[in-house]
């Protein structure tokens, strides 16, 4: 890493923990936000379903498309800079969909909030990754991804909540002055931070960019389109074709984008793949059960959101613990055993689904569930971002955001197609035949994941730098969440 010539002191590490984890609240918040309003929005702008489902995918787009780009463009312009131009953008971009008028404006603006948060999002895990030393990272990480979990599960709870409460314009408008708040504390207390500087590989980024574009519209658009439409089955070919010709570009070009050393090794596929149908398992669920909450079981918004809150309390307590706990064991066991837990709990939700099924019934489910969730996720990004020397680190969080990003997509769609096909909207019944389908698709995805976590890491090595003022790279660094 390479602090500006400005820079003094390293700030407390608990100020970089609070201002980047602020960073990851909004961003997972926004993506399903809206879960538990579109029925609001449906009537207030005379929403169709498809309007409605690009309302919930147009950030998708536009963060997974620009992820990798984005990441590029942090390492070259500072860190600091980039995460500081993704918050102004988002808060702008939130801005812009609460004033909207349609929802064409509605979705346009949603595709900026993608963009802000795909220059936002490897900008702050990389920040908190250089700032923190190596001993610490399972403990500071499960910080961090208790409160971007907390943000996924939560978020049908806060839509709920303000649509019901409020207006759904509020579930955007909250956004405007927390980081109104967050920006000046970021400019006062973070230092810059660059990766090395190399010519910009533009064939690699459009490559990049046309790729997730392709791949993440086919996954999006099979459910309504379906898998055999020309117009699926074209963007699929044509975001292969794009990312095997970014795989060759990386592989033979001087200065590559995303140095195939980084993916050549075990511990970052195995922290990105096992991110993948991790997060899959996670979006998928959330998205087809606040529907079923509402449409099957009959509860308002803001029921079905506080029905969540078991699986978001779990996330809350855990994952800290688990985070410190992978200092100690390391990632590969909180892996494996995560995965296995989510697919245990979602197994169970798919099995006792009805329509007439009490809410005590699913509470168990929703505990393993979130405490699988809670050990597995910190370990994933410590795994990726530690496999990553400080210079590719910017590059190393824009690809496991990416991957995470490509997850919620494939998850939202293969149980979107496992629902048509096994039951569908038609009544509260139908309903629920499909979600008990599809939430037992998201339990196999999980357990899936699970043996790609054994890839993972096992005990930390010696060889890891236990001086807390030096990180390996001969770079000062905090020990202490609370040092000053």
């Amino acid at each position: 890493m390479t602090p500006s010539a400005a820079t003094g002191r390293p700030p407390a590490l608990r100020w970089v923990l609070a201002l980047t984890a602020v960073a990851g609240l909004v961003v997972a918040l926004d993506q399903l936000v809206v879960a538990t309003a579109l029925d609001t929005i449906r009537r207030d702008l005379g929403a169709s379903m498809a309007d409605l489902e690009w309302t919930v995918n147009a950030f998708g787009l536009g963060f997974a498309a620009l992820l990798i780009p984005a990441a590029e463009l942090g390492d070259r312009i500072g860190r600091k800079r980039a995460y500081l131009s993704g918050l102004l953008l988002f808060a702008a971009a939130s801005a812009g969909c609460a004033l909207a008028p349609t929802t064409g404006v509605l979705i346009g603006a949603r595709a900026v909030q993608g963009a802000a948060a795909a220059l936002l999002s490897p900008a702050a895990l990389a920040l908190l990754t250089e700032a923190t030393p190596p001993r610490r990272r399972g403990a500071v990480m499960g910080v961090y991804a208790a409160v971007t979990g907390l943000a996924v599960v939560g978020g049908p709870l806060v839509g709920g909540a303000v649509a019901q409460g409020l207006a759904w314009q509020w579930i955007f408008w909250i956004n405007v002055p927390v980081i109104a708040v967050v920006v000046p504390l970021a400019r006062a207390v973070l230092t810059e931070h660059t990766g090395r500087p190399t010519p910009p590989d533009v064939p690699g980024i459009a490559l990049a960019a046309t790729s997730m574009f392709a791949l993440v519209w086919a996954l999006v658009r099979s459910g309504s389109a379906g898998w055999g439409s020309a117009e699926v089955l074209g963007t699929l070919v044509a975001g292969g074709v794009a990312l095997a010709a970014f795989a060759v570009r990386q592989a033979t070009a001087a200065h590559p984008m995303l140095p195939t050393r980084l993916l050549r090794q075990p511990a970052f596929a195995a922290g990105n793949l096992s991110a993948l149908l991790l997060t899959a398992s996670l979006f998928g669920t959330v998205f087809f059960l606040a529907q079923y909450l509402q449409v099957a079981l009959g509860h308002s918004p803001l029921g079905a959101g506080l029905r969540f809150l078991p699986w978001t309390a779990t996330l809350f307590l855990i994952a800290p613990v688990a985070g410190r706990l992978q200092d100690r064991i390391g990632p590969r066991a909180l892996i494996c055993a995560g995965l296995l837990l989510q697919g245990a709990g979602m197994l169970w939700i798919g099995a006792n689904a009805h329509q007439h099924q009490g809410y005590g019934a699913s509470v168990a489910a929703l505990v393993l569930s979130g405490a699988g969730t809670s050990m597995a996720m910190p370990a994933q990004q410590t795994t990726v971002m530690t496999a990553a020397p400080p210079a590719l680190m910017g590059k190393a969080a824009g690809t496991f955001t990416t991957v995470r990003q490509l997850g919620g997509a494939l998850g939202i769609a293969v149980m979107a197609a496992v629902f048509g096909s096994v039951g569908g909207e038609a009544s509260p019944a139908a309903f629920t035949d499909g979600f008990s389908a599809a939430v037992t698709a998201a339990g196999a995805l999980a357990l899936v994941g699970a043996a790609f976590g054994l890839l993972a890491p096992g005990r930390r090595r010696a060889a890891v730098p236990d001086d807390p003022a030096d990180d390996g790279t001969g770079h000062a660094v905090q020990e202490e969440l609370g040092a000053h």
